[in-house]
C-alpha cells in the first residue's frame, strides 16, 4: 500500500509538471506569434490553416491533433500518455488565452521596434525550449505531431531519423507558407535545430533531476 501511495504521488507530480510545461509552451508561443519572427513548424502550419478555416488557433490545434492521435493509436499506442492529451488540449488554447491578455493589456505597438522584439525573442525561445524539454523529460507520452515522426522512422529504418524529422518539419513550413503564415528565421532555425537542442536540454534536466 505504501509503495502504491508513493507511485501515485510520483504520477501526480509528473502530470502537474506536464501541464505546467505545456501551458508555458503556450505562453512562449504567444510571444513568438506577436514578435512575428516565426514559430515552430507545426504551429506555423496550424496558424495558417486556422486562419483559412476561420477557427481559433487552439480549436484547430485540437482538431488537427485529434486526427494524428487516431493514427498514433492505430500504429503505435505506446506513444500515448497523459502528456499527449495535455499537449493536444492545452498548448493551442494557452497561446490563444495569452494572446487575448496581450491584446487586452498591451498597446498594439508594444513589439514593433526591432530592438525590443529581439530582446523579447531570446527569453521566449529559451522558455519554449526548456518547457518542451521538461515535457519530454517527464516521459508521459509524445505530442501527436512528434509521435508520427517516430512511427515513420520505425518503418523507414534505413533513413536517418534526423532527415525524416527535417522533411516532416519542412513540409509543415511549406504548408504554412502557402497558407500565408509567417515563416521567419525562427521557423527555419527550429526546423533544423529544435530537435537536437531540446534533446540536449532534456539530458541536462534528467541529470539535474
Amino acid at each position: 500500500m505504501k509503495t502504491q501511495m508513493k507511485f501515485g504521488l510520483k504520477e501526480k507530480k509528473k502530470i502537474f509538471s506536464v501541464i505546467a510545461a505545456v501551458i508555458l509552451m503556450g505562453l512562449s508561443l504567444s510571444f513568438l506569434i506577436r514578435l512575428n519572427f516565426g514559430t515552430d513548424p507545426c504551429s506555423a502550419m496550424n496558424l495558417g490553416i486556422s486562419k483559412h478555416l476561420h477557427l481559433t488557433f487552439g480549436t484547430w490545434q485540437v482538431l488537427f491533433n485529434l486526427v494524428l492521435f487516431l493514427a498514433v493509436i492505430k500504429y503505435d499506442p505506446s506513444q500515448i500518455g497523459w502528456g499527449t492529451l495535455a499537449n493536444m488540449l492545452l498548448v493551442g488554447y494557452s497561446a490563444d488565452f495569452f494572446k487575448w491578455l496581450f491584446d487586452l493589456f498591451l498597446p498594439a505597438d508594444a513589439f514593433t521596434a526591432l530592438g525590443i522584439r529581439i530582446v523579447v525573442l531570446i527569453p521566449s525561445l529559451l522558455l519554449f525550449i526548456v518547457s518542451a524539454a521538461v515535457y519530454m523529460a517527464v516521459e508521459l507520452g509524445s505530442a501527436p505531431y512528434d509521435a508520427i515522426v517516430f512511427i515513420i522512422a520505425s518503418k523507414l529504418k534505413k533513413v536517418p531519423f534526423r532527415l525524416i524529422r527535417i522533411f516532416w518539419d519542412m513540409t509543415a513550413c511549406l504548408i504554412g507558407f502557402l497558407l500565408g503564415s509567417t515563416i521567419g528565421i525562427v521557423t527555419v532555425m527550429m526546423a533544423f535545430l529544435l530537435g537536437p537542442v531540446i534533446t540536449a536540454v532534456k539530458e541536462r534536466i534528467n541529470r539535474f533531476l
